[in-house]
């Protein structure tokens, strides 16, 4: 009788404090499922692209870059777009980067405020207009990344931010009110409260341990319960 007390005692203890966060699971995956991931992502409001069509005869040789710049060993070449120009995003084997006009020759990177506004207007799509451009030194842990990073914002209703890189001229992310709110309860759905890319820690598995643990004790108290009353039952009919 004691011990059948205790258990009861610890299993409500136990269920009492990760009971919270229980509930914090069930709505984070409410919220997970009720959005869908392209509209978190902001891939409805990202402009269409056409492909890079250019005649190799137009571009100039990698050797032609390299030597124009004084660059020396290349670790990293790719032929890329800007704006649906050609260029060649290059690293040297010290890590500098280099995005070079692949027609002209022209370099581009730092990325300037100009370049940085035109390409956050060339990949929106949605119903707002762009309303600021600031150079961000120590960007938001929105972001995932390290500055410096050109942050464009527009007044569309859902804060829809773009982060472009001055190193690549690419956009590196796509945040916005939406995704804030999906975010925050992603953090409350795998208890990382920091950046929430972390999903292995320990206070998880220990909560998740926990909830397991009352599921199974309650499961055993309600089978006891059940065949408690059961007896009781019998007893009463066979008087």
């Amino acid at each position: 009788m004691g011990i059948l007390k205790w258990s009861v005692r610890i299993h409500k203890w136990v269920a009492l404090i990760v009971g919270i966060q229980i509930m914090l699971w069930i709505a984070g995956g409410l919220v997970m499922s009720a959005i869908p991931i392209e509209q978190v992502r902001g891939e409805h409001k990202i402009a269409a692209t056409e492909s890079l069509a250019a005649s190799p005869a137009d571009l100039l040789e990698l050797a032609q870059v390299t030597d124009q710049h004084e660059i020396g060993t290349i670790s990293e070449a790719e032929l890329g777009q800007v704006l649906g120009a050609p260029v060649w995003r290059l690293k040297s084997a010290d890590g500098e980067t280099f995005v070079i006009d692949a027609s002209s020759g022209d370099r581009l990177d730092p990325v300037s405020e100009t370049l940085a506004r035109r390409i956050a207007e060339a990949d929106y799509s949605g119903t707002g207009s762009l309303a600021s451009v600031l150079s961000v030194a120590n960007p938001p842990s929105e972001y995932g990344r390290p500055g410096p990073v050109w942050r464009a914002l527009f007044d569309d209703g859902d804060a829809t931010t773009l982060y472009i890189d001055p190193a690549t001229a690419e956009v590196r992310a796509r945040r916005s009110s939406t995704w804030r709110f999906y975010d925050f309860f992603w953090k409350l759905h795998v208890m990382d409260y920091d950046d929430g890319a972390d999903f292995n820690h320990p206070l998880l598995i220990t909560a998740a341990g926990a909830a397991i643990f009352v599921a199974m004790s309650g499961l055993v108290l309600l089978i006891i319960k059940m065949r408690r009353s059961l007896i009781a039952w019998r007893r009463r009919r066979a008087v």
